[in-house]
């Protein structure tokens, strides 16, 4: 019964021990990289949104609030944020669904009648335990949900996520850029339903995990990014100069900002390098919503001397896709320096 059951579940699970065996089993490899630190956990700062809906003082004390933390941290934390728990738990419950499904289908052919790309684990280019990602996802871009089967159950509920997604990523945005000399439709005019994305990631337990990453650190590359998350923990983010656990809030959405905002803002708000630390006992699961604009968006600093030269989003995406081929790593927003 238990063999029965152990195939099962190696029948799930991405074969990382096959693909990466070179550097699995190579114990120079192993001593190369120290085991990753233990850091200190701290809490994000946690915001209320429900004082945008009261007086005029109360409205502007939480937009300072998201605007402090963007500026300090990168992060915050919100609650009363207007997606019903029902709706997060529903999806979550699909997530598990898809994710558990036999390797062989998640990576075959029209995997749910989407792009072969949106199915991904590891990392193709990795070379070293530290470039190598234990986690598996299913990337969505919006724009093709409606391919996805009508009667599917995941489509269904990914669609009902996303309107309110979008709202509420929108909302963010303009109140961060309320005293920022943008203008208040900026968003609205250039961030469609469909040019967002939305990523389902899995973290499958692992026997290495003191050595490498469920994500490798990097930087988002949006506007911002709302990230619904379990009570396993494992996101931790760089803070000056060094890198701290942030203590997961069962009753909170995460927001980020990403490489756009950190542009758009002339740096006022900083895009902060993050990563998830592997688990070796039990498995982590998260999602994240990526506010993109459309590829035509000019991105523009809001104020002089500018920090940033003007480019779109499609340049920015296309020049991230050339660097990670060339060098295995994103550079990102430092290319685009004046």
């Amino acid at each position: 019964m238990f063999s029965n059951f152990l195939s099962i579940s190696m029948a799930v699970e991405p074969p990382f021990f096959e693909k990466y065996k070179a550097i699995l089993q190579s114990s120079a490899e192993m001593e190369k990289f120290p085991m990753v630190e233990v850091c200190e956990e701290i809490e994000l700062p946690l915001i209320d949104l429900s004082g945008l809906n009261l007086g005029p003082f109360e409205r502007q004390k939480c937009i300072e609030q998201m605007a402090e933390a963007s500026s300090e941290w990168g992060f915050f934390q919100i609650v009363n944020h207007g997606i019903p728990e029902e709706l997060l738990d529903r999806l979550k419950s699909e997530q598990m669904k898809v994710f558990h499904r036999p390797f062989d289908k998640k990576a075959g052919k029209n995997f749910l009648n989407l792009s072969a790309q949106s199915y991904r684990w590891g990392n193709p280019l990795a070379t070293s335990l530290r470039n190598l990602s234990w986690s598996e996802a299913l990337h969505i871009s919006l724009k093709d949900v409606s391919r996805m089967d009508e009667s599917n159950k995941l489509r269904l509920t990914i669609e009902e996520y996303a309107t309110k997604a979008n709202l509420l990523a929108q909302r963010l945005a303009e109140c961060l850029a309320q005293n920022l000399g943008i203008k208040p439709n900026y968003f609205q005019e250039n961030c469609s339903p469909s040019s967002s994305s939305l990523r389902m990631n899995r973290y499958p337990p692992c026997p290495y995990s003191s050595r490498m990453f469920g994500i490798i650190p990097h930087t988002d590359t949006d506007f911002l990014t709302i990230l619904s998350q379990d009570q396993v923990g494992g996101l931790q983010l760089k803070r000056d100069g060094r890198w701290v656990s942030a203590k997961p809030n069962p009753n909170a959405l995460v927001i980020n900002i990403g490489d756009l905002f950190q542009a758009l803002s002339n740096g006022m708000y900083e895009s902060i390098t993050h990563r998830v630390v592997a688990n070796q006992e039990v498995e982590r699961y998260s999602m994240a919503y990526f506010y993109c604009p459309t590829y035509e968006t000019v991105i523009e600093s809001c104020s002089k001397p500018a920090l940033y030269r003007n480019f779109n989003f499609k340049e920015y995406r296309e020049q991230i896709g050339k660097d990670v081929k060339a060098t295995g790593d994103k550079v990102g927003l430092s290319r685009f320096l004046l």
